[in-house]
């Protein structure tokens, strides 16, 4: 089956559809970071590094009709959060995927976003907007909310997923079941890391980080650097003995002392390595730009096992239809 991938980002949303079974026929991304990391890792991708508002399928015939467009798109924001006029460019956004879906019909659509997009009352017009033109162009949606903790990360990552689908391929969508299995913890997932360069205390620190991490998050690309989030999501990781007050280097020595109820500014810092393996990447997947810029990417991403999840649903309800 095809695909096409708009705001595609570091690649978390095609790698997991391409696992099961979608093919890219192109991505659209405008970051160049993000471009050059799709473009490392897979070479044989068609990454186009422009804004998708400006994209006219007709100059790219091959993506008429594919199977699904998929889109990661940036969060949107309610109207109450709107104070400036760039802030509306992520409802601009999500409008103009609509937009692309018209001109190319394709036969499913998958938009990921915040979870408040679904059921949130300060976005009812969004979702009034998006559910009237697709029902126009003869679509059935489908919204709800998944967490990657379900699909075996170790990270409470709720997010607002909408499929769209026609016919009987709509009526035969499921959504994923979460895994029988428990979600495993941040110390059990990341402890042989931490313990990559003899810290002693590694084994002890996972014992500590018992729970699923908060949801990472890139920031903006407006403003900010590098950090784990938040007020309340830094003190959440302080708990898990973890500074989010950026992105380290590297994991402890074996010489570090570690004080897990000394300042927090002492406390280790995750390392990218170490943020992507709580997103579900792969290791050989590599992040080009600078720490900033791969953090931001793997903050953006949507989380390939979820996407697997969900392509392994979407393909199973097309397929039906050949």
């Amino acid at each position: 089956m095809t695909s096409l991938e708009i705001c595609a980002g570091a690649g978390g949303l095609a790698m997991g559809l391409e696992t099961a079974g979608f093919r890219p026929v192109a991505l659209i991304e405008r970051n160049r970071h993000a471009c050059s990391t799709l473009r490392a890792n897979k070479p044989g991708w068609r990454v186009l590094e422009m804004d998708f508002r400006e994209f006219v399928a007709r100059e790219h015939p091959e993506t008429y009709d594919v199977d699904l467009i998929s889109a990661g798109l940036p969060r949107v924001k309610s109207p109450a959060a709107i104070k400036r006029a760039e802030d509306g460019y992520e409802r601009e956004l999500l409008e103009a995927t609509v937009w692309l879906v018209a001109e190319v019909q394709p036969k499913a659509v998958l938009i990921e976003n915040v979870p408040a997009l679904i059921n949130d009352d300060s976005f009812a017009d969004v979702r009034q907007f998006v559910s009237q033109e697709l029902a126009h162009l003869g679509y059935s949606l489908h919204w709800r909310i998944l967490n990657a903790s379900d699909f075996g990360l170790a990270q409470d990552r709720k997010m607002g997923l909408l499929v769209a689908l026609r016919g009987e391929s709509s009526a035969r969508f499921r959504w994923p079941d979460p895994l029988a299995t428990p979600s495993p913890t941040v110390g059990a997932v990341l402890w042989k890391t931490m313990a990559a360069r003899g810290w002693r205390d590694a084994a002890v620190w996972a014992a500590q980080a018992d729970r699923a991490a908060p949801a990472i998050v890139g920031g903006s690309e407006r403003r900010g650097g590098a950090d784990l989030g938040p007020t309340g999501t830094k003190r959440a990781w302080a708990r898990m003995g973890i500074n989010g007050g950026g992105i380290g280097n590297d994991v402890p020595s074996a010489d570090y002392q570690w004080d897990p109820q000394g300042d927090v500014r002492g406390l280790p810092k995750l390392t990218l390595e170490q943020v992507a393996i709580l997103q579900g990447f792969p290791p050989q997947w590599q992040l080009l730009g600078g720490k900033t810029a791969a953090y931001r990417q793997l903050g953006h991403a949507t989380p390939p096992p979820v996407a697997q999840a969900l392509g392994t649903q979407l393909a199973t309800a097309l397929a039906q239809l050949e």
